[in-house]
């Protein structure tokens, strides 16, 4: 890969949901953004111009500590020649991990192994995805983009049932140290207010005696001041690693943005309703169950995958014949279908869904992307919604897709975007990939008819 110092940030992001999450942020703030598949080759690079930031969506939120670090290594050093003041590995808000799967310590560890940083700033909370961060505390609105009730997220009604990385710990340090053993510090709400030489000072002193230092906020207008932090960290050393939520390309994309050091940010443009679209969800957030049943309500068509059948023969095609013949005759005659693999606690299916295995993940994220690509193929689809997490990444995958350009936003967090998957039926497509608490129960509508939604700032 070539190296390019035109690159101002280079980002990992654990699932692929979570890098939509990173590449709309970056976009927003004008940063020219491309999101890849895997790390790009410089001919992939030459493809885009004016390119500023590059972003790999990947899948280690479902791995466990040693499959992580076996992918990791190569990835993080193939960012690393990419020369960059600032590499990222990108998590999800609500900090879904734990010491078996989806370990943050085991990347934090990884990542310290690669880019020799003095330290590792964490910053978790997002406000503009509801996300808050008080005295190392995490909080979290349920339904980024909706109106929905913050709780602490040990309590929250999602994260504490999730069914794999159950959050019951809602202090991200006591949550962390189960993950590695490096020092965290911690600069709190009350330091990030103080004066600019203050908080440079205490956030140069925390780094001092400290591996890994946490950074809290609570307002969308302190992630400028962070922001700052971080550039002045970065230009301290040849790479700063750090870790967190979107809400790093937030801020240092808000200093970058305040101090003219980016082009202003483009004025974003409906994209329209170009329906009928077909929606593949293997989220099992009651979230997302919300926005099923709606949209169902609304006309959507439903198809639910047979999922017992899917894991005990792991036969995709033959298995999902007739479900496949459904999608596209609903296309066909212009009704927006939804393909899912649950919807809801009454679910019988939510069992198998839910089991921990890879290999479970693996077959029913595959075999939605191959529904959404063999529709594609023989319809005139021209937008896709991806709902899920951890079989996102699996399903861009199985859709042949090579890398990802946002063309407008939808709701925070989740940005509809252009697809480049050469030789593929998608290619050119457009895609919305949806993590499982994303949006209000109105989500799949608002993406068939592709408005922005004016209570969201469109420039942020």
């Amino acid at each position: 890969m070539a190296a390019s110092r035109k690159l101002l940030l280079a980002f990992y992001g654990d699932d692929f949901t979570g890098s939509t999450d990173a590449l709309e942020f970056l976009s927003r703030a004008g940063i020219k953004t491309v999101l890849f598949i895997e790390p790009p080759t410089a001919k992939q690079l030459a493809r885009y111009d004016g390119l500023q930031a590059v972003g790999v969506a990947g899948m280690t939120r479902a791995m466990a500590p040693a499959e992580m670090e076996r992918t990791l290594l190569p990835a993080f050093k193939a960012l690393q020649q990419l020369k960059v003041k600032h590499v990222h590995y990108k998590v999800c808000s609500t900090f879904d991990s734990s010491p078996k799967i989806g370990s943050i310590g085991k990347a934090i560890d990884v990542g310290t192994e690669v880019f020799k940083s003095k330290f590792v700033p964490l910053l978790v909370a997002a406000p503009a995805l509801g996300r808050y961060c008080a005295f190392g505390n995490l909080f979290a609105r349920m339904g980024i983009g909706s109106k929905g009730n913050i709780y602490r997220l040990d309590r929250h009604p999602s994260m504490s049932k999730h069914p794999v990385t159950t959050a019951d710990e809602s202090d991200l340090r006591l949550h962390l140290s189960k993950q590695t053993d490096k020092t965290i510090g911690l600069m709190d709400i009350l330091d990030i207010t103080r004066p600019e030489a203050e908080r440079n000072a205490k956030l140069d002193k925390l780094a001092a005696e400290n591996d890994i230092v946490l950074i809290d906020a609570l307002y969308q207008d302190q992630m400028e001041n962070i922001g700052g932090l971080l550039h002045q960290a970065g230009q301290e050393t040849e790479t700063l690693f750090s870790v967190g939520s979107s809400g790093i390309e937030t801020a240092l994309g808000s200093y970058w943005s305040a101090r003219g050091l980016v082009k202003p940010a483009p004025e974003w443009s409906p994209a329209g309703n170009k329906g009928p679209i077909l929606v593949i969800s293997g989220s099992c957030s009651p979230v997302t169950s919300g926005q099923i049943e709606y949209a169902i309500g609304q006309g959507f068509a439903e198809i639910a995958l047979d999922t017992d059948k899917l894991l005990s023969t792991g036969d995709t095609i033959l298995s999902i014949e007739r479900e496949l013949e459904q999608a596209i005759d609903f296309i066909n005659q212009g009704k927006s279908v939804i393909v899912h693999t649950n919807y809801g606690e009454d679910d019988p299916r939510m069992a198998r869904t839910q089991d921990p295995n890879k290999e479970t993940t693996y077959i029913l994220g595959t075999t939605l992307g191959v529904i959404a690509r063999t529709t594609a193929q023989r319809t005139n689809l021209k937008r896709i919604l991806i709902a899920g997490g951890d079989t996102s990444s699996f399903a861009a995958r199985a859709m042949g897709i090579e890398a990802v350009e946002m063309i407008a936003p939808l709701a925070p967090g989740a940005p509809l975007c252009k697809a480049y998957a050469p030789g593929s039926p998608i290619d050119g497509l457009e895609v919305n990939f949806k993590g499982g608490q994303v949006g209000d129960a109105t989500y799949f509508e608002s993406v068939l008819d592709a408005n922005i939604n004016k209570n969201i700032p469109v420039n942020l």
